[in-house]
């Protein structure tokens, strides 16, 4: 991503900023795929190209940022970090207007915790992390779970464009969610073979409030092992990959072959037509 292409149309945003992570070592990903002229922007300048008119120069977006949350200050509504930040309303309208027309995104790993203040963003990718007990779709939840570089076994469910070249069965390092997945609005993709019980994660809460590693006094149901998934929200086809938190995950030829294919499954005419009937036929 150092040089710019300007022979290569096949634009692709990548949008960061919001959970740590190394960032030469996730870029560096985009440049071995072949044919996709990607750029990033930073939270929250990134905001500003969900404009229709400045989103229109890129193909797709690729979402791995983690906007809506100040760790560092106590929400006045429960006493509990993060306090949750409302997206603007500007950025919300362009969004909605972008996935009315038709637009191609790929979310990414934490993205998946990202602006809790507005449920309608866990309707458009699919599912939740709650870094402090709250509410999903009017039902109460303790905070969801976390657990570092874990190999497990990851099952393709379904021959799919996003998961074309990729094993049957692949093992990857990385770090796992015990979080929630409304499997009644996405098409599995990808599973784990990891148990994905309180027992084998740890509390994200405790983790804010400074204890990392630890499930002292949290309990929390048994959770959905579904990593990866499409699905459409009005016109658009979306794709979420559960997978990538570091090094150990992106240098994995399985996890840049998903990526590769699921960029390019997103921008097809093929992929906003099948939304697009979806979304006609609900």
């Amino acid at each position: 991503m150092a040089m710019i292409d300007y022979q290569n149309d096949n634009a692709v945003l990548v949008m960061t900023k919001g959970h740590p992570f190394n960032r030469e070592d996730f870029l560096s990903v985009f440049d071995g795929i072949e044919g996709i002229n990607a750029c990033s922007v930073e939270q929250p300048a990134s905001q500003a190209f969900f404009n229709p008119e400045l989103a229109k120069d890129y193909r797709a977006f690729v979402l791995y940022d983690m906007p809506g949350m100040d760790f560092f200050k106590a929400d006045a509504d429960d006493g509990l970090a993060p306090r949750y930040i409302e997206p603007p309303t500007s950025f919300k309208e362009n969004f909605l207007a972008l996935l009315e027309q038709g637009h191609g995104f790929v979310f990414l790993h934490h993205t998946i915790a990202a602006w809790p203040a507005w449920p309608e963003y866990a309707e458009i990718i699919g599912g939740k992390f709650l870094y402090k007990p709250g509410q999903i779709r009017g039902v109460d939840y303790p905070d969801s779970g976390y657990r570092h570089e874990i190999t497990h076994q990851v099952s393709v469910l379904q021959d799919h464009p996003v998961t074309a070249g990729v094993s049957q069965t692949f093992s990857i390092n990385d770090e796992l969610y015990l979080s929630h997945v409304f499997d009644d609005s996405v098409i599995p993709l990808l599973s784990s073979d990891y148990d994905y019980c309180d027992s084998n994660f740890y509390s994200s809460q405790q983790a804010v409030t400074g204890t990392m590693f630890s499930r002292e006094g949290w309990h929390h149901a048994p959770g959905h092992n579904l990593i990866g998934w499409v699905k459409h929200y009005k016109n658009s086809p979306i794709v979420y990959l559960q997978c990538g938190d570091s090094k150990a995950a992106y240098d994995s030829t399985e996890y840049q072959t998903l990526l590769s294919n699921a960029i390019n499954w997103v921008a097809s005419d093929e992929a906003k037509q099948w939304a697009r009937d979806r979304n006609n036929h609900e």
